[in-house]
């Protein structure tokens, strides 16, 4: 027979095991920040992560296709951002923790728009638009 603490300790693993599957954000360098002037080609809402490609002029001024990845859904979304915060052709100036390794990708940190918007990821996010200060987490 299962103790009672034997057993609790198999719920615990069980629900924990979601958490250990999920991926390592070591391919990302906190230390650094990277400022993107881009124009969005494709915004992906989806889980577990959103998704940002962007276009950049590289040094020799042509265009490359970045991929920035973002927080859930869920977690964005109760930051005020929606389906629609970024639209094919917006001019949106983004910065990211760059790839390690250097090809052109990261983790999104903050987003500033023409217009003076602003959203943000996680810890220190951004206040959202109309908003006097950021949400407390």
């Amino acid at each position: 027979m299962i103790s009672l603490r034997t057993s609790i300790l198999l719920c615990c693993l069980a629900v924990a095991t979601p958490v250990l599957a999920h991926h390592s954000a070591n391919m990302f360098d906190p230390a650094k920040q990277v400022v993107l002037d881009a124009t969005v080609k494709e915004f992906q809402w989806s889980n577990p992560h959103i998704w940002i490609q962007v276009m950049v002029p590289n040094a020799k001024g042509v265009e490359e296709e970045w991929s920035i990845e973002g927080g859930s859904p869920n977690l964005v979304g109760r930051q005020g951002w929606k389906r629609n915060s970024f639209k094919s052709g917006d001019k949106v100036s983004i910065t990211i923790h760059p790839l390690r390794n250097g090809d052109p990708g990261g983790s999104f940190v903050s987003a500033a728009f023409p217009d003076g918007r602003k959203l943000g990821n996680g810890a220190g996010v951004l206040p959202a638009a109309g908003a006097k200060e950021a949400p407390a987490y």
